[in-house]
């Protein structure tokens, strides 16, 4: 398969599609061959589909019973119950539904601070996550969001539909403020189907992150969070008197920089990651931190030893 994504890559990439060449190149889809073959070997053996919608229909599993109606299928009575109790009843079985895993990425301005290394590490993570998902045969939908929510991937389902989520990531561009609240509430009012809601941000929201996030749990969604870092944003080098100059607001601040306030400034930073995970922790939405720094399998590698994403 490795060689056939390969391949696929070269020729869309021929074919003025736009992609990303650099971002998704040959050894970027051989990565993704990796990450899903160390996917399958960790969860081989697990019970997967735990996080399959479960509706009444034609399944293997039992559900519950309901009185005969004329017009029932008699192979579905339940004949044991009727000889004891001499009732008819239906047998109600449960039928899996494909899992769907939304991947909420930030397109925010912040995201592009630094050369776009956040926006491309989210990029890569999307790709790598959606990536898996099709090879699990579930539904992987991608929608960037800022200020408000950007235009979406409909749901694509089999590995083939990887490239059309290249092609999709490759298009997003960064700008506008970030307003968690705003975008979650429309993503919700705009999707149906519930499922697996993956959110991938530096989490540098105007409004904060407590309401978007509840948001998406109040509505049956289950948030997956995984917060982005730079070393070079917690460590600027810089000194003496500067101009700050916000990158989503375009707000100005004059100030001399000393090194106690460089010191300040990353215990803030701590703590406020520290409150974001605690936020997850104690609602027990899976959350992940981590500069951009580390090569995004590693950080999938992660993932997969924590039992995460799709076990």
């Amino acid at each position: 398969m490795a060689a056939g994504a390969a391949g696929g890559a070269r020729a869309n990439a021929k074919d003025g599609r736009g992609r990303d060449s650099e971002l998704f190149d040959d050894a970027f889809m051989a990565r993704l061959e990796y990450l899903d073959i160390v996917a399958k070997k960790r969860f081989a053996g697990q019970t997967r589909g735990e996080r399959r919608a479960k509706k009444l229909g034609a399944g293997l599993e039992f559900a519950d019973h309901r009185s005969y109606s004329p017009g029932d299928d008699f192979k579905n009575i339940d004949w044991n119950v009727y000889q004891r109790l001499g009732r008819l009843l239906i047998r109600l079985y449960e039928e899996e539904e494909d899992l769907y895993v939304y991947l909420l990425v930030d397109a925010s301005a912040s995201m592009a601070v630094g050369d776009r290394l956040k926006l491309d590490y989210a990029r890569r993570l999307a790709a790598a996550l959606a990536y898996i998902t099709l090879s699990s045969m579930d539904r992987v939908s991608v929608l960037p969001f800022s200020t408000s929510l950007g235009n979406r991937l409909v749901p694509a389902r089999g590995k083939a539909q990887i490239f059309r989520v290249l092609d999709f990531l490759s298009a997003v561009q960064p700008g506008g403020q970030t307003s968690m609240t705003d975008a979650f509430k429309s993503f919700v009012h705009q999707t149906k189907r519930r499922g697996l809601a993956v959110v991938i941000s530096d989490f540098y929201a105007q409004d904060g992150f407590e309401e978007g996030l509840n948001y998406l749990r109040y509505n049956r969604f289950e948030p997956f969070v995984i917060q982005l870092t730079d070393e070079r944003e917690l460590n600027p080098d810089l000194r003496g008197d500067i101009l700050l100059v916000d990158c989503e607001t375009g707000a100005q601040k004059e100030m001399t920089l000393t090194p106690r306030m460089l010191a300040k400034y990353r215990e803030a930073h701590a703590a406020w990651c520290d409150e974001l995970e605690a936020f997850c922790k104690k609602r027990q939405l899976s959350y992940f931190r981590t500069p951009v720094q580390v090569p995004f399998d590693e950080l999938m590698l992660r993932i997969f030893r924590a039992g995460g994403f799709l076990a």
